[in-house]
């Protein structure tokens, strides 16, 4: 890897859309580092990278546990020596069905625990290295689900789709905090967004369409593209929002 070669960590990278992400970075040039909890499977998604020439490196990352995060920044330090774009794709959903008067409140604390604190504990790690980036970029991947005003608009689908105090709550809180570290860092090259990948046909998918019965063609490199244009914006770019294919998203 040269000095011009810009370096990229996706979270929850070793299948689905963040495979799809860090394969679209590597096509575009970059060193890409696959983040994932189980070093095996982080291996295997790199080697399939490597093996049709891209820069693909493992690294073992669970965004809720402090010491692999703190590991992995070490990791990242030493392979690579800096981080241009970090993408906070790992996410779970906690289950199709979590309606508010029925929660299990140790269920709605693991969404949060890795689809808003696992943000936060890997962002922070990255932000020294980011912050020596000529042009950092820092992508959360939210949902669709996220928007309030799809939520609360009678003419959209989400508006009878199933109440849950999980999935999509972690993911507005997450739109907050896009926000705010983009406020935060609206002085600096960093530019922070979130994307809406769209419902992809993905395992991660598997379970709502098996309680649902809703079902999509849309695939992982679909989904990733929004997500890829983010994290590849030029320094006009925007910073502090939240965006499907189509363009801003409503809150």
């Amino acid at each position: 890897m040269d000095d011009t070669t810009k370096t990229a960590l996706v979270t929850g990278a070793n299948k689905g859309i963040g495979y799809a992400i860090a394969q679209g970075l590597a096509e575009r040039g970059m060193t890409v580092l696959i983040g994932a909890r189980d070093p095996g499977l982080g291996e295997k998604a790199a080697a399939s990278l490597r093996d049709v020439g891209h820069d693909a490196r493992a690294v073992t990352l669970d965004v809720t546990d402090p010491a692999s995060v703190t590991a992995a920044a070490q990791q990242v330090t030493e392979q690579t020596g800096r981080l241009d774009v970090l993408v906070n794709n790992a996410g779970i959903s906690g289950g199709p069905v979590n309606p508010p008067d029925e929660a299990d409140l140790d269920v709605v604390r693991r969404v949060f625990d890795t689809n808003l604190f696992g943000v936060i504990r890997v962002t922070n790690a990255m932000l020294p290295l980011l912050r020596q980036a000529p042009a950092g970029r820092i992508v959360n991947i939210s949902s669709g689900t996220s928007s309030m005003a799809a939520m609360t608009d009678p003419g959209h689908y989400f508006w009878n789709t199933a109440a849950s105090a999980a999935y999509p709550a972690s993911k507005a809180a997450l739109n907050m905090l896009t926000i705010q570290y983009a406020k935060q860092l609206r002085d600096t090259p960093i530019l922070v967004n979130a994307a809406a990948p769209g419902a992809c046909a993905t395992d991660f998918t598997a379970e709502f369409t098996r309680v649902t019965g809703r079902t999509t063609d849309r695939t992982a490199e679909q989904g990733a593209a929004i997500a890829i244009r983010l994290a590849t914006l030029d320094e006009s770019g925007p910073t502090g929002g939240f965006f499907d294919d189509d363009g801003p998203v409503p809150w």
